[in-house]
């Protein structure tokens, strides 16, 4: 086993910390507070390459490994877990892409991202279909030379300005599961209509809404795979991205620590440190393990994808995890920081806020449990 770096990650990982720190860090209250779309920080993202990390050499893009994409995503979560939802989506719409299309739609739906910026937008969850992803309720209908989709979807991460939308819906609502299909929605499509925009708890600057899909006509050969293929690509990706999101929850928990410790040194009750009063030893310690845990789970779900090797529960496991330590942490940041940590003038609440979200998003902690109780039970 080996768990060092290679010197180019090291060098990928500072450039993405400094990006962090100089970039986001700066940024992240005031987004936060105002609900701002981090567009300008988003540019600069993709000019530095990223985002858009799925994205193989093949068709433009820098070829990173799924290692390196989690990476990024820890780093980048670091400065702001929000803005960090707005990059990482784009991953999670073009992850299906680089799963099940051809040749020629990935020169058409991929190759694009890396020529000039786009943004991208992943349509699963419906208003009354979420954790029960094969309850949905959208359709795609044969239309001859077309396919005709008409629907709604909730929850869309980056909905209102996306230049393309991977469309999930049902050929069939009597097949469940296997009636799932996928299509490829380019954005301006005539019938797309956009929902307001959520006033959330957390993730605050990233954009997310409702959309409805009212005879919107896509060419038949924007579907991925075959009709019916569209819940396989859609696991698929998932074993993808739950490294992606969990990466997400670890870089939150690892600047909840470093705020935490910082301040312990700093703030100063009973005539010293509050770092040496041993309650707040073993919540740093606490605090610590969580984070290192989290990190090692996180990483091998990556190494898995990178191995060719399924990675179905080691994905829950660092989902859940990473996720549940993350909410954990930053909750007891807010204790530690005591009521200054209440106040928004310090980093720790927001770090709260935008934790709880990644217990909810890509699969809820529970659904992780049942993920991972039928992978151990039918072994």
């Amino acid at each position: 086993m080996n768990f060092e770096l290679s010197i180019e990650q090291k060098e990928m990982k500072d450039m993405a910390m400094k990006f962090s720190r100089n970039e986001l860090i700066p940024v992240a209250q005031k987004y936060d507070e105002e609900g701002t779309f981090p567009m300008e920080e988003f540019k600069k993202a993709w000019e530095l390459g990223l985002v858009n990390t799925c994205i193989p050499a093949e068709y433009g893009g820098a070829g990173f490994s799924e290692t390196d994409a989690v990476m990024i995503g820890e780093t980048l979560a670091y400065g702001c877990m929000g803005i960090n939802t707005s990059f990482m989506a784009n991953d999670l719409a073009l992850l299906p892409i680089k799963i099940a299309g051809t040749h020629e739609q990935k020169e058409k739906f991929l190759k694009p991202f890396t020529e000039e910026f786009k943004i991208a937008s992943f349509c699963l969850t419906e208003p009354g279909n979420g954790s029960d992803a094969a309850g949905i309720k959208t359709s795609i209908k044969d239309g001859g030379d077309h396919w005709i989709i008409n629907g709604e979807k909730m929850w869309i991460t980056n909905a209102g300005y996306a230049d393309q939308f991977v469309v999930y819906g049902t050929i069939d609502p009597t097949l469940k599961h296997k009636g799932i299909s996928a299509v490829v929605v380019p954005g301006g499509t005539e019938g797309i209509i956009l929902g307001k925009k959520e006033d959330k708890m957390g993730h605050r600057s990233s954009d997310t809404r409702g959309i409805r899909f009212e005879n919107v006509k896509v060419p038949k050969e924007n579907m991925l795979g075959a009709p019916g293929e569209g819940w396989l690509i859609a696991m698929k990706t998932l074993d993808y991205s739950r490294p992606l999101v969990a990466s997400a929850a670890l870089g939150g928990a690892q600047r909840a620590l470093d705020e935490s410790v910082k301040y312990a040194k700093e703030r100063k009750q009973f005539g010293v440190e509050i770092a040496k009063h041993q309650a707040i030893q073993f919540m740093i310690a606490d605090m610590s393990m969580k984070v290192e845990a989290s990190r090692l789970l996180v990483y091998k779900a990556a190494w898995l994808v990178d191995e060719g090797q399924r990675n179905t529960e080691i994905a829950s496991y660092a989902k859940a995890f990473a996720s549940d330590s993350c909410m954990q942490i930053t909750t007891d940041a807010v204790q530690l920081f005591g009521g200054y940590g209440y106040s928004k003038e310090y980093p720790v609440e927001k770090l709260m806020r935008d934790a709880k979200l990644i217990q909810i998003y890509e699969g809820t902690s529970q659904i992780q449990r049942l993920v991972i109780a039928r992978e151990v039970l039918k072994k």
